[in-house]
């Protein structure tokens, strides 16, 4: 198994403007020189973290979805981030995630923010997403998910897990926390991707997007900068230490029911 660059996006988002959003992240994904395996963007990146989801929503195939498959295959990287989607009836928290070759997956969220009424707007997914870039087992998850270690649990099924969010500064020590701790007691690499700024309920988000080892060290701290920050992943740190460490063998044994 090859090592794998990833490169992390922390940005302020226009609020609710999909088109200076998308010229925003368009200009970024553009200034990346350097070959990367996957670049990940934060949650709801094309409107900030709206509630208005009746003016927002893309269709199942929208804008956002063919934004991430053009810029997937021009840079030949994975893209991902989430948007509001409409299927049917119901709107959804949704991270796409392309591939070069035109394949996307996507990912539901799980657990939504009660405290800003997410669970009154959006329905929630009730699938994993866990997708293989060159041999990487990656798992995908959203924001709030990241407090919910259930779902999270790695039963030896995936290498390195992926958060994207909208995470306030008031709560940037659990964020903190939660990513250090979601790395250490999965043995699996973690990147948290944030946004910066302050959304348009006057909601500041401090960004403190990370990458971390499986033994829990900083490979990336973006703190507050604006910027594009980017990592190698050693296939050998991450063997090296399940083999000396095998913690996982230890697990608990339990099923999820929806």
């Amino acid at each position: 198994m090859q090592d794998l660059k990833v490169t992390i996006i922390q940005s302020g988002i226009f609020w609710e403007d999909k088109k200076k959003n998308f010229a925003n992240f368009g200009r970024k994904i553009e200034s990346i020189k350097e070959q990367t395996d996957l670049i990940i963007l934060p949650e709801m990146f094309s409107t900030g973290f709206t509630m208005n989801a009746y003016r927002f929503a893309d269709k199942l195939k929208g804008e956002a979805y063919d934004f991430l498959k053009y810029y997937s295959n021009k840079k030949k990287s994975c893209v991902c981030g989430s948007v509001i989607v409409k299927v049917r009836n119901k709107f959804y928290n949704r991270l796409f995630l392309a591939f070069p070759d035109g394949i996307v997956f996507h990912y539901d969220k799980r657990h939504l923010f009660r405290m800003a009424e997410e669970n009154l707007v959006y329905s929630e997914g009730n699938k994993k997403l866990t997708v293989k870039i060159k041999d990487w087992r990656v798992a995908f998850f959203i924001c709030y998910d990241l407090r919910f270690p259930v779902w999270l649990r790695n039963k030896n099924n995936y290498d390195f897990a992926v958060f994207i969010a909208n995470w306030p500064e008031r709560r940037a020590y659990h964020w903190k926390t939660l990513l250090l701790a979601r790395a250490i007691e999965n043995q699996s690499y973690v990147a948290g991707v944030n946004r910066i700024g302050k959304d348009g309920n006057g909601i500041m988000c401090s960004g403190d997007s990370t990458i971390i080892n499986p033994l829990g060290k900083y490979l990336i701290n973006a703190k507050r900068k604006d910027g594009i920050f980017t990592a190698e992943l050693s296939h050998k740190v991450l063997t090296d230490y399940r083999k000396n460490f095998p913690a996982y063998k230890d697990a608990d044994k339990f099923e999820i029911k929806n």
